[in-house]
């Protein structure tokens, strides 16, 4: 999962989530919760799940206001952390 397009997919997947959970992870990294390295590795997780087409879609349909990530989502954890900091 190393090209370009794919990282860029996976990204912008992760962004969306924590998007549709309330969060602004740009915000997150700025203020210094949510470290570069997390950043990758959140992407990197991204690209290993089973279900990103089910993932995008969801997203494309307008599932801000989620309360929590699907329970597929490998950055639950994280964005469930970063969620419950904000509150």
């Amino acid at each position: 999962m190393s090209d370009l397009p794919t990282l860029t997919r996976h990204a912008a997947l992760f962004d969306d989530m924590g998007q549709a959970l309330g969060l602004d992870l740009q915000e997150e990294a700025i203020s210094g919760r949510l470290q570069f390295d997390e950043i990758c590795e959140a992407v990197l997780r991204c690209g290993r799940c089973a279900h990103p087409g089910h993932c995008a879609a969801q997203l494309a349909r307008g599932a801000n206001g989620l309360a929590v990530a699907p329970d597929y989502c490998r950055n639950r954890d994280l964005l469930g952390f970063l969620k419950e900091a904000v509150a």
